[in-house]
């Protein structure tokens, strides 16, 4: 599995200033993977020009065959109707995946909303549910922009090391403000800098779940890099 960006060019209407400039990476999967940098740097416009909802300017974007289906969950989706939490998902589950939802659910702690309005639910509750239903489906390639924004540290935690367990031959490219977060857990840190730095990106490696949960020497080593990066 392989996704990169060769001399991606991107301007968005209206806007002063291009988005991407030369834009040029590699990111090799399977695994967990984070794409991270600063506020309006472009991290959700390369999400949508990876998943195909925008094309670039100029450069081209390659997509081996290994990420042939791909998905794209962002935080504060809404679910449709009036049905209930556990009603939806199961109305969007696949039969083959009914026993991986009643999983997920217990290990984000979704269970007891179930029988709730999504509407009802608080945004951190909201963003679980949303993420629960992108990984019921069949995919190769999963991005989550900020899909755990508003769930505590500790749940964060554990949903990240469950998707890690629980689909390791998965590409995952998680956007994250929280440095620790993808220090600690991801394989590739791929960290946008600006239209007008060169390089525009550049990929860190994380201890994609090595260690504890203290910050230690490595820990400190790869969050400097991180932010050096930025």
């Amino acid at each position: 599995m392989q996704i990169s960006c060769d001399d991606i060019a991107l301007s968005l209407a209206g806007a002063e200033r291009p988005v991407f400039t030369a834009l040029s990476f590699t990111l090799k999967g399977p695994g967990f993977h984070a794409l991270f940098g600063p506020s309006g740097v472009g991290k959700t416009t390369l999400a949508r020009l990876l998943i195909g909802h925008v094309r670039p300017d100029a450069g081209r974007v390659s997509i081996d065959d290994g990420c042939l289906r791909r998905l794209y969950a962002y935080n504060l989706e809404r679910l449709p109707g009036w049905s209930s939490v556990g009603r939806h998902l199961e109305k969007i589950t696949p039969a083959q995946h009914r026993a991986r939802c009643a999983e997920l659910a217990a290990e984000f702690g979704i269970e007891p909303v179930l029988g709730q309005r999504f509407a009802r639910l608080s945004l951190g509750q909201k963003n679980r549910v949303n993420l629960i239903r992108y990984l019921v489906q069949d995919f190769d390639l999963l991005i989550m922009d900020e899909s755990l924004a508003n769930v505590d540290e500790r749940t964060r935690e554990q949903i990240i090391v469950k998707i890690k367990a629980l689909f390791p031959d998965r590409f995952f490219l998680y956007i994250s403000h929280n440095v620790i977060e993808v220090a600690r857990f991801c394989r590739q840190v791929l960290v946008l800098r600006g239209a007008h730095r060169r390089p525009q990106a550049v990929t860190v490696p994380g201890l994609d779940g090595r260690g504890g949960a203290t910050v230690s020497p490595e820990m400190e080593k790869a969050m400097l890099a991180i932010m050096n990066a930025v």
